[in-house]
């Protein structure tokens, strides 16, 4: 019974975050990675995703930190890019964890029975989930930390922040939070951009930049061994308009009108 007790009072989530503005296709392999150690993966694209570890951990005969900081090797030494782990018990307290990572990386692992305790000194906007606007309010009512929106009544906070969102603020800064890890892939998709370097009106330069993108599109589809099932073609213009043509699976090309007014594409884009 201690066993077990033991067990079920290690955190278990984890929450990576990766550099802002990261390629996709780096992105994906980092989601490879995490891949690698467990099976409940959730994309959070752009940038970010959650880790159940709960089975993994028997697997791997190893506790969560370890495995973060096997994560971060693997993703410094295969993919040059160093990641923010947070772990905790609950999503909110893994996300929470994560952010107060520095930037150039790096792992906290928040366990169950510390949780109130390091969640407290916190200023109310650290908490994950409560963005500037909810923050000011509760700021403008005397709550600047987690711990007094904890002590807080429920009913309060869901008269400051609405019902809804009152309820679930008040849950969080509790460590409430039943969600589970729900494992969801990144959309199969890609793209690949060219920018002119002036405002042309040369259809030659359009249609060589565009043949380029082509074959840079192919070689990535190729490299990941996958088909595409339909193709976007993007102009946005000097004037902030944007022509588009799609080409879904056995149907006509549509493509939508060019912008009058507006006959200097500034750039091109295609994804499939």
């Amino acid at each position: 019974m201690v066993a077990a007790d033991n067990r079920t009072r290690v955190a278990t989530v984890m929450h990576v975050r990766c550099p802002d503005q990261l390629p996709e296709e780096t992105y994906r392999q980092v989601l490879e990675q995490l891949a690698e150690l467990s099976p409940l993966v959730q994309a959070l694209p752009p940038s970010a995703a959650l880790v159940e570890l709960k089975g993994a951990l028997r697997f791997h005969g190893a506790d969560p930190r370890y495995l973060a900081e096997i994560l971060r090797v693997r993703t410094l030494s295969r993919l040059g890019v160093d990641v923010r782990v947070g772990i905790g018990p609950t999503i909110t307290v893994a996300a929470t964890a994560s952010g107060q990572i520095d930037a150039s990386g790096g792992v906290l692992a928040i366990d169950p029975d510390q949780v109130a305790d390091w969640l407290g000194p916190l200023p109310v906007e650290a908490l994950h989930s409560i963005g500037p606007k909810r923050a000011a309010v509760l700021r403008e009512y005397g709550v600047h930390c987690v711990g007094l929106l904890a002590a807080v009544p429920p009913a309060t906070v869901q008269r400051l922040l609405g019902g809804k969102v009152g309820r679930v603020a008040a849950d969080r800064a509790r460590g409430i939070d039943p969600r589970p890890v729900t494992p969801r892939a990144l959309p199969a998709s890609t793209g690949v951009r060219h920018t002119f370097a002036d405002h042309t009106l040369g259809g030659a330069a359009v249609r060589s930049a565009l043949l380029e993108l082509a074959v840079q599109l192919g070689q990535v589809l190729r490299r990941r061994g996958q088909v595409a099932c339909g193709l976007t073609l993007a102009l946005p213009f000097a004037g902030g308009a944007c022509a588009a043509c799609r080409k879904p699976p056995r149907t006509r090309t549509t493509c939508a009108r060019w912008p009058t007014g507006s006959s200097t594409p500034r750039a091109c884009s295609v994804a499939a």
